[in-house]
């Protein structure tokens, strides 16, 4: 029986195929014969109880002139398809949110998500390492001036960043007696009406960023370090930064067994942890990259791990 895979992300016209771990994702699934359904947040709909689309067929070559062409167009129920890649890039924001409880109604007709909707809303990639303080440098969430001003007193050099953000947009890196500190925090908590994260910087961040992507709980043996420019504190590749593939240290391994169980458990097929040094930072798991770095760097195909992973859920 052929599978068929829909996918949902951003406008596939306008991606970078060779860093992009969708269109990865989507080789694969190709090169199985599986069908594939492209799908754009807002083609999905909702009418009485069940969720729809307006979905084309796709097909994708590893041409950077023309890397796709779309061969049919119809509107379908969601739970007529096998699996559905959830793989739009944040903002997390309410049309995020409103999109998963539309994947839910399909994923309680059967379909399998990845990942799973209640898992999309529930695990905020900044917040969920507090559910592994073991592997965590001090952290503080908090709207509240006065306790991140006494954080940084305490911890003299710390990165502050909004909940919502991604590609290292909005971080910030403040020590203690920083003249721009208040300014720092009076933005990124809109004077105190949002949220934000603050944590004791990491020397180490230096050698890398480190992405260790996770399928079901285990990881992938390698690691992209993403080792920021001179002169920044950011290893994001959107902000600059360089990606060096490295095997990983027993510190990685260590921090992928506390997490891995937890992953599993949500029904998060797809996650990557960063690490930098020997601490957990944020767990991504919205729509995490590095596929095609890594399969390029070491000769890997994570994409078929994955695949495989899928595979095995609807057989099961």
């Amino acid at each position: 029986m052929t599978i068929t895979l829909g996918v949902v992300m951003d406008p596939i016209g306008s991606i970078n195929i060779k860093k992009d771990s969708t269109f990865a994702m989507l080789l694969e699934a190709q090169q199985r014969g599986w069908n594939i359904l492209y799908m754009e947040q807002n083609d999905l709909f909702l009418e009485n109880d069940r969720s729809y689309a307006r979905a084309q067929g796709l097909q994708v070559e590893e041409n950077p002139q023309q890397w796709f062409h779309f061969t049919t167009e119809e509107t379908v129920p969601l739970d007529e398809m096998d699996v559905i890649l959830m793989r739009k890039d944040p903002p997390f924001d309410m049309d995020y949110i409103y999109t998963t409880y539309l994947l839910e109604k399909a994923e309680e007709r059967g379909v399998l998500i990845v990942n799973r909707p209640s898992s999309l809303r529930d695990c905020n990639e900044k917040l969920y390492t507090a559910w592994f303080p073991q592997c965590c440098t001090p952290t503080l969430v908090t709207s509240n001036k006065s306790r991140i001003l006494t954080f940084i007193e305490q911890q003299k050099d710390v990165i502050l960043k909004p909940l919502d953000g991604m590609g290292g947009s909005s971080i910030f890196r403040s020590r203690q007696g920083d003249p721009n500190t208040n300014v720092i925090i009076e933005t990124l908590t809109d004077h105190g009406r949002r949220y934000a994260m603050v944590q004791r910087f990491v020397p180490e961040i230096s050698k890398g960023d480190k992405r260790i992507l996770m399928i079901d709980g285990e990881p992938v043996p390698y690691s992209l370090a993403r080792i920021p420019k001179p002169g920044e504190t950011r290893g994001n590749l959107a902000a600059g930064g360089t990606g060096q593939g490295l095997p990983l240290s027993e510190q990685d391994r260590w921090i992928a067994l506390q997490v891995g169980p937890s992953l599993r458990q949500r029904g998060i097929l797809f996650a990557g942890l960063d690490v930098i040094g020997d601490y957990l930072t944020e767990i991504n798991i919205t729509s995490p990259t590095c596929i095609r770095e890594l399969d390029s760097q070491f000769g890997l195909n994570i994409s078929a791990q994955l695949m495989d992973c899928i595979e095995e859920k609807l057989s099961s």
